[in-house]
C-alpha cells in the first residue's frame, strides 16, 4: 500500500542545482562552486546572505571550507568538511539535518566541484596518494587500479551467485534509456545488452560500457530548517531518514559481495519508518554496474545474490520496470563530476519528488525516493550513505 501519511521532519531540501558543463576548460573550481551555489540558492528562493552552514569535501580549495566561505562572502556559524569520497554529499545531507536540529545553523549549503577532464586527469588508473597511509606499503606496490578493484568484486559475485555479464549489462541499458532524454548527458545513445558485453574488456569481467563516464562540473544542495521551508512553498523535499557506514578490509575478514549499504540502508529506513518496498524511485551510485547490483541487494530491494535477476529485462527502466533508477542517466551515462557521484544522486531524487524530471522518465505520483552514495572502492575501504526523501505532502 502506498505510503501517504503526512509526517514531520527535522529539515528539508529546498534547492538543488547541477552544473551544465561536462568539461570546464574556462572555469576554476572556485568559480564552479560559486555558480552551483548560486544556482541552488536561486532554486530555493534564497541568497548567499541566508547561508549560515557550509558543507564540503576535502577537494575544495583552501583549508576546509574557509577559503570558499571568504570567496562567496558567507557568514557562517557552522561548517563541516567530512570526507568519504563520492558518498560525501549524501553524508552531508544527514550532517546538515543534525546541525539544523541542534540549532547550529538554519540554511545549509552543500557543494561539489572538480575539473579532472580539463586538467588531463581523466583516468581511473592506479592511485598513490603518498604520505603515510597505513595501507600504502601493502597495496601500492601491486599497482591497484580502480577498475581492477571493482572487477574483483564483480568476479567474486559471479563466482558466488552465478551473476552474468549480461545481467550487469542491463544496468547500463537502463541508464542509457534514461540518458537519451537528457541533453546534457555525456553518453546519450541507447545501448543494448549485446553492445555492453561486446565493448572492449577493461578489467575482467568489466567491459568499457560497465564503467562510468568521467566529467567536470559539480552541484549543490540547500537544506533548511522546517520554519524556513514553510515560507518557501511546496517544492521543498523532506529528509525522512539518513544512515552512513564505513566498510574496510577488517584485517582480511572481508566479503567482496557486500557493501557498506548493508549498514547505512537499514539505519536510514528505520529512521524514516519505511521499507525498500515503499520506495517509488531510487538514485543508486553507479561508478560501475557492479556497484549498482551489490548496492540494490544490500539496501534490501532484493535478496543477496538475486541482484542479477532483479536488474534484468528492464526492471530499472522508468515506465517499464518496478524500480526506476538514475533517471538522469546517472554516472554511467550522464555525469560523474570530479569522479564523485553522490551529489547528482540526491539532485535527481529531488527532481523526481518535485515532478521535475524529464517527462519521458518522470515516475508518476512519485512520493518517496532513496538516494545512495558510495565513496572509495567496494573491494577495499569505502564510505556508504543512504538518505530517504519524501515529497512535501508525504
Amino acid at each position: 500500500m502506498k505510503y501517504i501519511m503526512s509526517r514531520s521532519c527535522k529539515a528539508y531540501i529546498a534547492g538543488v542545482y547541477e552544473h551544465p558543463t561536462r568539461k570546464a576548460v574556462d572555469k576554476t573550481v572556485p568559480q564552479i562552486i560559486a555558480e552551483v551555489s548560486l544556482g541552488a540558492l536561486k532554486d530555493a528562493g534564497l541568497t548567499m546572505a541566508d547561508v549560515d552552514g557550509y558543507f564540503c569535501d576535502s577537494v575544495v580549495p583552501g583549508l576546509g571550507g574557509m577559503s570558499m566561505a571568504e570567496y562567496m562572502g558567507l557568514d557562517l556559524t557552522h561548517t563541516d568538511c567530512t570526507e568519504t569520497g563520492g558518498s560525501s554529499y549524501v553524508v552531508h545531507v544527514g550532517h546538515a539535518v543534525q546541525a539544523i536540529a541542534a540549532g547550529k545553523c538554519k540554511v545549509a549549503l552543500v557543494t561539489l566541484a572538480g575539473r579532472p577532464r580539463a586538467e588531463g586527469l581523466a583516468t581511473l588508473g592506479a592511485r598513490d596518494h603518498g604520505g603515510e597511509l597505513p595501507e600504502r606499503g601493502f597495496e601500492i606496490p601491486y599497482g591497484p587500479a580502480v577498475t581492477n578493484l571493482y572487477a574483483m568484486a564483480a568476479m567474486r559475485h559471479m563466482y558466488e551467485y552465478g551473476t552474468t555479464s549480461e545481467q550487469l549489462a542491463w544496468i547500463k541499458v537502463a541508464a542509457s534509456h534514461h540518458a537519451q532524454h537528457n541533453e546534457l548527458a555525456v553518453l546519450r545513445d541507447v545501448v543494448t545488452v549485446d553492445d555492453v558485453v561486446n565493448s572492449p574488456m577493461i578489467a575482467d569481467p568489466l567491459h568499457r560500457l560497465d564503467c562510468c563516464v568521467i566529467s567536470d562540473g559539480g552541484g549543490a544542495l540547500v537544506i533548511v530548517a522546517p520554519e524556513i521551508a514553510k515560507s518557501l512553498g511546496d517544492r521543498c523535499v523532506k529528509v525522512l531518514g539518513h544512515g552512513e557506514a564505513i566498510k574496510h578490509l577488517n584485517s582480511g575478514n572481508f566479503d567482496l559481495t557486500h557493501t557498506g549499504a548493508a549498514k547505512s540502508g537499514p539505519i536510514a529506513f528505520a529512521e524514516a519508518g519505511l521499507t525498500p518496498a515503499d520506495m517509488d524511485y531510487a538514485s543508486i551510485y553507479d561508478s560501475f554496474t557492479i556497484t549498482v547490483l551489490e548496492t540494490l541487494e544490500d539496501l534490501g530491494f532484493c535478496e543477496k545474490g538475486q541482484g542479477g535477476k532483479f536488474v534484468a529485462d528492464g526492471n530499472l527502466i522508468s515506465g517499464v520496470g518496478k524500480l526506476p533508477f538514475n533517471t538522469d542517466g546517472g554516472g554511467l551515462c550522464n555525469n560523474h563530476p570530479n569522479n564523485r557521484g553522490g551529489m547528482t544522486k540526491v539532485i535527481e531524487a529531488v527532481r523526481q519528488l518535485r515532478g521535475e524530471a524529464h517527462p519521458k522518465v518522470q515516475v508518476p505520483d512519485c512520493t518517496l525516493a532513496l538516494a545512495h552514495g558510495t565513496g572509495g572502492q567496494i573491494s577495499t575501504r569505502h564510505g556508504s550513505s543512504t538518505v530517504i526523501l519524501g515529497r512535501n505532502d508525504a
